[in-house]
């Protein structure tokens, strides 16, 4: 793997580690490691490469040192949260100080590593953080699909739903829009079908991850 930009493209379809630091020999000693462990590893010299790359879309993480020429690291992790790209990222520096490290946990860092440290405990860190990637990303395909099966739901099947997954009994419903007793029972119905739900617990998980709330409904 050469230095500098690198399209997805060029990239499997399985995690990638990508590398941004301003040291050669600092490049490859980290390209050198993540390949013993069968990592695929794209590396860049500066955040300004970086940002002339196409991110990949598979479970990722940034190993990014905190001082670099033109944008510091801070300043890239800043830009990257405001355009909504969300990698983890485990920052290295060899100026460890506490400020810093503060300053970059609390924009949401994954971790934290002063030069020099020790090859097991970036491969751990990185690791960590590709788990994590992985996690968002299942949860988003998730939220997603749920989306997708909510977004069939007429409008009165998302009123039945949201009083249903707050507890309302069917009568209970049909006293609040006005409906009789057994449509409400066909509308939950088709919402139960509609949102693959198994039961009524199911579907209470899948509003509350979707944000649905009794003042949906009228």
């Amino acid at each position: 793997m050469t230095d500098g930009p690198a399209s997805a493209s060029a990239v499997a379809a399985e995690p990638v580690v990508l590398v941004v630091e301003d040291d050669p020999s600092i490049r490859d000693a980290l390209r050198r490691l993540f390949a013993t462990v069968g990592r695929t590893v794209l590396t860049f010299g500066s955040a300004a490469e970086l940002l002339e790359s196409e991110f990949p879309d598979v479970p990722s993480c940034l190993v990014l040192d905190i001082r670099l020429p033109g944008r510091s690291g801070l300043d890239l992790q800043a830009e990257l949260a405001k355009a909504g790209v969300r990698i983890p990222i485990v920052f290295m520096t060899g100026h460890g100080d506490i400020p810093i490290t503060v300053r970059a946990m609390k924009a949401g860092a994954a971790d934290f590593l002063a030069k020099p440290f020790r090859d097991q405990d970036m491969l751990d860190a990185v690791t960590a953080a590709i788990e994590q990637d992985s996690r968002r990303r299942m949860d988003e395909r998730a939220i997603r699909l749920l989306e997708d099966r909510y977004s069939v739901l007429t409008p009165r099947e998302r009123e039945v739903m949201a009083l249903a997954t707050r507890g309302l009994m069917n009568k209970q419903i049909a006293w609040k829009l006005g409906l009789s007793e057994i449509t409400v029972k066909i509308h939950r119905g088709h919402v139960m079908k509609k949102m693959q739900a198994r039961s009524l617990a199911e579907l209470v998980r899948m509003a509350d991850s979707l944000g649905v709330r009794p003042t949906d409904t009228a």
